[in-house]
């Protein structure tokens, strides 16, 4: 049976491929779980454990395969894409998933993968690329909309000082689209991106068409530059508060 399914066995399946009723179907997915055949991801979904793993308390094989079948509409973003476009050579273990669905935690472990979660509104996801993994077509963020991503919530970036250090390599980077990064900012519809992107824009080069784009889009009230910070200056031309002395690309009085 297996053999004719991708890396998840759901109820469907096994009522499909040996003509059985639903409640058979689930009570031989429970028994195959309990011999250690299977492991359950969630619910009516379950997935073949791989032995070579389970020592090591993990049994996919990779942990991105997940999100589509459990969590869709979702994609990988945030700290996990920030790796994938070479913008840290940090290395992050927990899966950093986008999610349309209603979540009961932002920090999860699932079949001994750590993942952590943001929930948005579906019509919120766009911007996306999409890998292979096993035959699983997985969503990923593509690069304009990782760094929107990460301007909305710099913790989902590693916290404004990370944030600010991809950015800078995103200026020299061989796939950076200004224009399109600028239209994801404008229909997520948060104010504080521009704020936050114009103000760390202005000090890198080679970022005018940023500045200015960000300067046109500026809302009223104010904003942190991280929520998680102190931040006890505010920065009038964009309505930002800051720290006083946490970033290495102020100068000058910024």
């Amino acid at each position: 049976m297996l053999q004719n399914t991708d890396q998840f066995v759901r109820t469907a399946d096994v009522e499909r491929s040996l003509n059985v009723s639903r409640s058979t179907a689930s009570k031989l997915l429970s028994r195959w779980a309990s011999q250690r055949w299977l492991e359950r991801v969630g619910p009516g979904v379950y997935t073949e454990i791989d032995l070579s793993l389970v020592d090591a308390g993990a049994v996919l094989k990779d942990s991105w395969n997940i999100v589509p079948e459990l969590f869709a509409p979702a994609y990988i973003g945030g700290l996990s894409m920030i790796q994938h476009w070479d913008l840290t050579e940090q290395i992050f273990h927990p899966i950093f998933v986008v999610t349309g669905r209603p979540v009961r935690s932002k920090k999860q472990r699932i079949l001994g993968l750590s993942y952590i979660f943001k929930h948005i509104r579906p019509d919120k996801i766009f911007g996306l690329e999409y890998v292979w993994y096993e035959n699983i077509k997985i969503a990923i963020s593509d690069l304009p909309r990782t760094i929107v991503d990460i301007f909305d919530d710099p913790l989902f970036g590693g916290g404004i000082d990370h944030v600010i250090s991809c950015f800078d390599e995103y200026t020299r980077h061989d796939g950076r689209q200004d224009e399109k990064l600028i239209s994801y900012a404008e229909r997520l519809g948060n104010g504080a991106v521009f704020k936050r992107l114009g103000f760390v824009a202005e000090h890198m080069p080679d970022c005018t068409y940023l500045v200015d784009a960000c300067k046109k889009r500026l809302t009223k009230g104010n904003a942190k530059i991280d929520p998680t910070y102190s931040c006890p200056r505010l920065v009038t031309r964009w309505h930002l508060w800051v720290p006083e002395n946490e970033f290495q690309y102020e100068r000058d009085g910024y």
